[in-house]
């Protein structure tokens, strides 16, 4: 019985937790700032930050103009499906470490009833023996990419009408689509996403950005951005701290969307399936952090442009469509 309302409460905890892209954010910070040998979970909580700025962002004057409709509510499912997989499917991971960690012999059998992998399992097992925090936060990297693999991006709505898209291919090759890390002083760092339909580079994204995040020149302004400011999915969260900002609108994200239901579509051990994951591991260069800040000004112009010039176009075939209708 004690078991079973552990998991239970566990389960439900995950449940309420995994509400909207603020509620995710929110649990993964609150869960570093009490558990800060688990690195994954800041990292989480910071590309949660990003996911909420990119789904606002579609509400956006801006975006309004260059995506239709269907497009931004398309795009909008895709970022609130694949941030509710990986809190479902970590936050349980999370809460059982919390549970375990004062424990001599932490009860990982109950990780399989939390229908956690067994490349997690393992991997739980290791961190405990070890106390690799950086393999950790890599395994559980790994562990979310193919859990994303299996149930978002090959799932066919994303797949086909997402990801299988011109309009995403232009997107990436112009390199409109990163994750930024905003620090206290009103300086950005980040990485530009490349071939995000590859699992293997998107697990390559994840490693750098980990080794970007605990940076020891700049993690502590990126830590202190997190604990001042709570996340509210408008790119305003961070603005104010760098004395300017875009014309764009910047919507908050609980007065822009409702709280979406979900379940799972499948789920199944992803470790069962592949073979040489060890590889994954392999440590990457280390490399100091770039400042992005005027990078991220120049994309935020060339965006501007592009929404102008679609604006102008739209102009101009309505203007035409009015001549026409007046001849006929």
């Amino acid at each position: 019985m004690k078991e079973y309302q552990l998991l239970n409460e566990m389960r439900n905890k995950t449940i309420q937790a995994n509400k909207d892209n603020i509620s995710r954010t929110v649990m993964y910070e609150q869960f570093f700032k009490a558990n800060k040998e688990i690195k994954w979970s800041l990292l989480a909580g910071m590309v949660s930050r990003n996911a909420g700025w990119n789904m606002t962002d579609l509400e956006s004057e801006w975006f309004q103009t260059l995506l239709k409709k269907r497009e931004r509510q398309l795009l909008f499912q895709t970022f609130e499906r694949a941030n509710w997989t990986i809190f479902a499917d970590a936050y349980p991971q999370l809460l059982w470490y919390e549970a375990e960690k004062q424990r001599r012999e932490p009860r990982y059998q109950y990780l399989a009833k939390l229908g956690v992998s067994q490349f997690m399992q393992d991997e739980w097992r290791c961190f405990f023996e070890r106390g690799d925090e950086d393999r950790l936060c890599t395994a559980l990297i790994i562990n979310e990419q193919y859990m994303l693999e299996q149930t978002v991006m090959k799932y066919p709505i994303y797949r086909d009408e997402v990801f299988g898209t011109f309009r995403y291919f232009l997107e990436e090759h112009a390199h409109m689509s990163y994750v930024l890390f905003p620090t206290i002083n009103g300086k950005i760092y980040g990485l530009y996403v490349r071939n995000f339909k590859d699992v293997r580079a998107r697990i390559w994204l994840g490693k750098q950005l980990q080794r970007l995040l605990f940076h020891p020149s700049i993690y502590e302004l990126i830590f202190t951005f997190a604990l001042k400011t709570p996340p509210t999915g408008s790119r305003n969260d961070y603005y104010q701290y760098m004395g300017w900002a875009t014309r764009n609108t910047s919507p908050v994200l609980r007065k822009t969307y409702p709280i979406v239901p979900h379940s799972w579509h499948v789920k199944e051990d992803w470790s069962m399936q592949e073979n040489n994951v060890e590889v994954l591991f392999t440590p990457i260069r280390a490399t100091k952090p770039v400042e992005r800040t005027n990078w991220l000004k120049r994309k935020y112009y060339e965006l501007y442009i592009t929404m102008k010039v679609k604006e102008w176009f739209s102009t101009i075939l309505n203007r035409e469509k009015g001549v026409s209708k007046g001849k006929a």
